[in-house]
């Protein structure tokens, strides 16, 4: 009955008409022009995020924003390279044109953010800890998958099985305490375990934000320690219509990616669509390729929407697909890999791109309508979304899946922004989820269960000339209902029924409290409900080496964090500095005590001890800091360095906690020299020290501390038809063998990946 609701309130919505929001239309002018000379700035981007409006300036600096409101406020922002990113708050019913002087920069900033907040902000104002990962560093990184493009920016680390599948872990938290945002609807994808990855097309990004710190008031559960934030592609201005083919590979796993996108806007009608397509043998170190490690991914997305002066309604849809094999077994004592017949495993066999068993298949379906109405001088923004996700483990057949797991996600997420009142901005919302999870194979990890949650907040910014302070409230209520299997007169699951709730505040502030320099702090509470593996599970995780067995009777948890972040950005020197407190009650972990192991047979007949696993809860104290220095005392020379260390404690035993990643600095120097012809040049390298990781829970070990190098050099031509990127980028150019202390294949003696070197082109048409 409550899925039908929603879906009624989905269908009244889509046929609702129109016109019934419309508002009177106008159009914005404006000129940008620079700072110091006042000559004009042709070229340069300007978009209000709240209306997906952007143009780009002509020949004479000016601009025309078409389909936009005749009242309202909104936050501007303007885009150009070699200069300060400039925002500004307008008022359309008494503005109509704007001249915005900008101030040649060499320092990259990005001012505007929408995650950590109702509405669209600039970034000084945000009293949270929101980092953003823009488009073109992301390509640029080298990464295998989305999670793995960020994993470098302080207070980010990620859990990681192979070169296929990582897992965000933000300030020591990741799992369902980290939630991720795609096409502005939170993923649901079974992300509890440690093998399931991010199921977002990587090429999709166009950039992505990364708040660190606890997010339950404007997100509910499972954003305790973080979000991830997948924003995709800017529309075009009016009258646009462009495309881009991109193209990369990599020398370690032979990774070929390519993605071929095509996007247009025709008065107001919007349009995208993109295919993307991966496939990469198995990983390798020193002279080994790890076997069955490899992967291949193949997706679809698009999007269909209107952009009018009423707001703005876009219907995303995507397919992601993947296979990814799993590794069973480590090496022998002399580092070689055996095949199921116990004989070794030459070079050539061991980089065959068909996998082998065992492997996933993973198929995750998604639409999204993602809307924001003009209601008056306020705002209405919507998201309503769908997802099936159709994860299949095959072991003993490539026929018919071992593990067949049906999770269908119906969410929604009203907010509605009104007028300001002052420089008052309250906002309140409500979000929910239906989830209804199905096994379909004969062999179980979880039960099937169904889970119904709702939530509601209310939200206030105060805006003063020089920063904001704010404050906000929140209740959410979960049930989730675990059901009874019996399976060839074994017992494997007993049913339950929980109940959680929990109240959420959070105040914060961000002050300039000197020219250029700006104060953070935000004290707040997190809620998350415990997951349905920590609940429910019983059996052998595949890909994790261990069996599982979960607690019923565990309790929600909750957590208060204290945060404090100070920056300075100056015209040749940016400083950051971050530190937070974060107590969390309740806090459930797996442990493996007392050495417990239950004993498995495999497909071939021979049988051995897994470690067995099970979820207690402690309460636990995190603290850390991140710093980051940049330094451009020469125009085309870029110094980076950043340092992160989290330190958790379990505060029952005194002891430290399990997964926690090992403190790392971070240095880069980058050169980018004026060449005629080509634009945005550079070469740099990169130092990455991992220090030891010497806090570790029983059941773990210590991991020691390692030395990365790193490198990269690109350029970018101008054509008829826009800009073509060209890239190089070197990883561990040392071959250097190393464990993460996050990686799920260390317990087996399988280091992480060895030097890598990925070719990349982007070239526009159309």
């Amino acid at each position: 009955m409550k899925r039908l609701h929603l879906l009624l309130f989905i269908a009244l919505y889509l046929f609702f008409p129109v016109s019934t929001f419309a508002s009177e239309m106008a159009q914005f002018r404006g000129k940008v022009v620079d700072a110091s000379t006042q000559a004009p700035l042709p070229g340069a981007t300007i978009y209000i995020t709240d209306l997906k409006a952007i143009t780009i300036t002509n020949n004479q600096g000016e601009f025309i924003l078409k389909n936009v409101p005749a009242k309202g406020k909104f936050l501007l922002e303007v885009r150009f390279v070699g200069y300060k990113t400039y925002s500004v708050l307008v008022d359309l019913a008494t503005q109509n044109s704007l001249t915005i002087d900008l101030s040649p920069s060499i320092i990259e900033s990005a001012e505007v953010v929408i995650t950590g907040s109702p509405f669209s902000s600039n970034n000084k104002t945000n009293s949270l800890s929101v980092v953003t990962v823009g488009k073109t560093k992301l390509a640029q990184s080298g990464g295998t998958n989305l999670i793995d493009a960020i994993a470098k920016i302080p207070g980010i680390s990620q859990v990681s099985t192979g070169g296929a599948i990582s897992k965000p872990i933000i300030r020591g938290l990741g799992y369902n305490r980290v939630l991720t945002m795609v096409d502005g609807a939170r993923e649901e994808s079974q992300q509890w375990g440690d093998e399931h990855g991010v199921v977002a097309d990587q090429f999709s990004a166009a950039r992505i934000e990364i708040l660190k710190g606890p997010a339950s008031l404007l997100y509910g559960s499972d954003a305790l320690g973080g979000v991830i934030n997948v924003i995709d592609e800017l529309v075009p201005a009016p009258g646009v219509h462009n495309g881009t083919f991109t193209s990369t590979y990599s020398t370690n796993n032979g990774l070929t990616a390519s993605s071929l996108m095509l996007q247009g806007n025709e008065d107001g009608f919007v349009y995208r669509g993109r295919t993307s397509y991966k496939n990469a043998f198995g990983f390798g170190y020193k002279d080994i390729t790890v076997p069955n490690s490899g992967f291949n991914e193949m997706n679809f997305n698009g999007m269909l929407g209107l952009n009018k002066s009423w707001g703005y309604s876009h219907l995303t849809f995507s397919r992601f697909h993947t296979n990814v094999g799993l590794v069973e077994e480590g090496p022998d004592e002399q580092g070689r890999f055996m095949n199921h017949d116990g004989e070794v495993l030459s070079q050539s066999e061991a980089k065959e791109r068909r996998l082998d068993l065992p492997f996933q298949n993973i198929t995750h379906y998604r639409t999204a309508l993602n809307s924001n109405i003009i209601l008056g001088k306020g705002q209405l923004k919507t998201v309503f979304a769908f997802q099936t996700n159709i994860r299949k483990e095959f072991e003993e057949s490539a026929q018919e899946p071992g593990l067949n797991l049906n999770l269908k996600s119906y969410t929604y997420d009203v907010k509605y922004n009104f007028p300001a009142i002052g420089q008052w901005q309250p906002a309140i919302g409500i979000q929910g989820m239906y989830q209804d999870n199905v096994n379909k194979g004969e062999e179980f990890l979880i039960p099937d269960y169904n889970s119904n949650n709702i939530g509601a907040f209310a939200y206030l910014k105060r805006n003063f000339t020089k920063g904001a302070i704010n404050a906000g409230l929140r209740y959410d209520y979960k049930k989730v209902n675990g059901k009874d299997l019996n399976f060839d007169g074994e017992q494997i699951f007993t049913g339950f029924s929980n109940e959680f709730s929990n109240v959420s505040a959070s105040l914060g502030f961000a002050f300039e409290i000197a020219k250029n320099m700006v104060l953070k702090g935000n004290a707040g509470s997190g809620f998350r409900a415990p997951n349905i593996a920590e609940l429910g599970a019983n059996g052998r995780h595949e890909g994790t080496f261990r069996y599982e067995i979960g607690n019923s009777d565990l309790k929600q948890e909750t957590s208060l964090q204290f945060d404090l972040g100070l920056e300075y950005t100056a015209e040749s020197v940016t400083f950051g500095l971050n530190a937070y407190a974060n107590r969390i009650f309740n806090y459930i972990y797996p442990g493996n005590f007392n050495e417990e192991t239950m004993p498995f047979q495999d497909e071939d007949g021979s049988s051995h001890d897994l470690p067995v696993y099970r979820y207690v809860q402690t309460n636990a104290d995190l603290v850390g800091a991140e710093a980051s220095v940049d330094f451009h005392l020469v125009k085309s020379l870029h110094f980076e360095n950043s340092f992160s260390y989290t330190r958790g404690v379990n505060r029952a035993t005194d002891q430290p906690l399990p997964f926690i990643p090992a403190a790392s600095i971070n240095n880069d120097i980058k050169f980018e020299p004026n060449i005629k012809g080509f634009l945005d040049s550079y070469i740099k390298v990169g130092v990455t020290n991992v220090l030891k990781q010497g806090r570790f829970d029983s059941f773990e070990t210590q991991t020691n501390g390692y030395t990365l190098l790193d490198a990269g050099i690109g350029t970018t031509i101008t054509t008829g038809k826009g800009k073509l990127n060209i890239w190089v980028t070197g990883q561990n150019l040392l071959n250097k063998e190393y464990y993460n202390h996050l990686s799920r294949y260390k317990p087996v003696g399988i280091y992480n990946p060895g030097r890598n070197v990925t070719f990349g082109i982007s070239v526009p048409f159309l």
